[in-house]
């Protein structure tokens, strides 16, 4: 499906079939495939078909990337069709989890919103805060929506600001402020007879959609190409004319965390790193027609592997390991 197809004209079961069909061909991306695909159900209004998506993955979380987010979306879909009772349960359990991916914390506390659980979905996007921006300098772009989601209930609580509130504002770029937006007492003015309250509705709705369309733009990640030390070996002796784009694994490494760090500090937001295999890269070579050996497939091939859902975010979360593998922490490690 096109990005740009008007919604009315998907048939958004014949979208999760095809979704389907592509990951049995593509195993390596059956996560997110099957995370469309169940989407599309949703949208389609089969929602007990989603949840079977979702069980179907979780069926085998031991190979999940993103389990917590998984289980996020199975909780949002039961309780739209009436699984009160379990979509709660999964929603303690991903809150107990405690991810560092801040995509499921916002799942499950828009469910509760949705539902009118303003204080739970409250308390929910505050631990999320807590868990991943405690003694975090500067918020990562996918955090952003964890703060807007908990100033919009903390507005519609009527609670006063706190730091976390005036960060989302810093944050936020529309020219109308987070606090027009999430007021509680905004008039829907598309109703109304008076031709300013109706300007000033429509100067919101400008806002809100130009934010959207800001999140859509950016879908994956800017991501740099990253080759473990084995897959780098492979590639090398497989294509020695690469050896002037890795000297060594090591200048490898190095070059990731200084290329990541120029561009965090140009001001490009939203920055990941995918790891690559020589099968994987063989394949997409041979799908463009060009051969693995030619330099500037590479950074095509980073940009496939984002688009397909396999970056992970830079730099990590506070307390997470490193993204070269080592298994130390990136503090001690390559954020040094």
């Amino acid at each position: 499906m096109r990005p740009d197809t008007p919604a009315e004209n998907v048939d958004h079961n014949a979208e999760a079939a095809r979704l389907e069909r592509t990951a049995d061909r593509y195993p390596e991306d059956a996560e997110a495939l099957l995370v469309q695909a169940a989407a599309h159900l949703e949208l389609a209004g089969d929602r007990p078909a989603a949840s079977s998506l979702y069980d179907r993955l979780l069926a085998t979380q031991d190979g999940l990337e993103n389990p917590f987010l998984v289980r996020a979306l199975k909780a949002a879909n039961l309780w739209e069709y009436g699984h009160e009772a379990e979509a709660r349960a999964i929603i303690e359990g991903v809150r107990a989890a405690a991810p560092r991916d801040p995509a499921p914390w916002v799942i499950v506390a828009e469910a509760l919103e949705s539902h009118d659980e303003l204080e739970q979905a409250q308390e929910t996007f505050t631990q999320g805060a807590r868990v991943l921006l405690t003694d975090v300098a500067e918020p990562p772009y996918s955090t952003h929506p964890l703060l807007f989601g908990r100033h919009r209930v903390r507005r519609m609580l009527g609670l006063a600001h706190d730091e976390w509130d005036t960060l989302a504002d810093t944050l936020h770029t529309s020219p109308v402020s987070l606090d027009e937006l999430h007021d509680p007492k905004r008039v829907w003015s598309l109703g109304s007879d008076n031709p300013a309250e109706l300007e000033a509705e429509i100067s919101r709705l400008r806002a809100e959609l130009g934010t959207f369309r800001e999140a859509l733009s950016r879908p994956f990640p800017v991501a740099v190409l990253h080759w473990p030390a084995s897959e780098l070996s492979e590639l090398l002796a497989a294509y020695p004319s690469l050896e002037s784009e890795y000297p060594s694994h090591e200048e490898h490494l190095a070059t990731i965390e200084e290329s990541l760090r120029e561009l965090s500090s140009s001001g490009t937001p939203n920055l990941g790193i995918v790891s690559g295999t020589v099968p994987s890269y063989e394949a997409f070579a041979a799908s463009e027609g060009m051969s693995p050996a030619e330099v500037s497939l590479l950074p095509q091939y980073a940009t496939t592997l984002a688009a397909r859902g396999r970056a992970v975010e830079w730099p990590p979360q506070r307390g997470t390991a490193c993204w070269c593998g080592s298994g130390r922490v990136y503090g001690e490690c390559h954020g040094e």
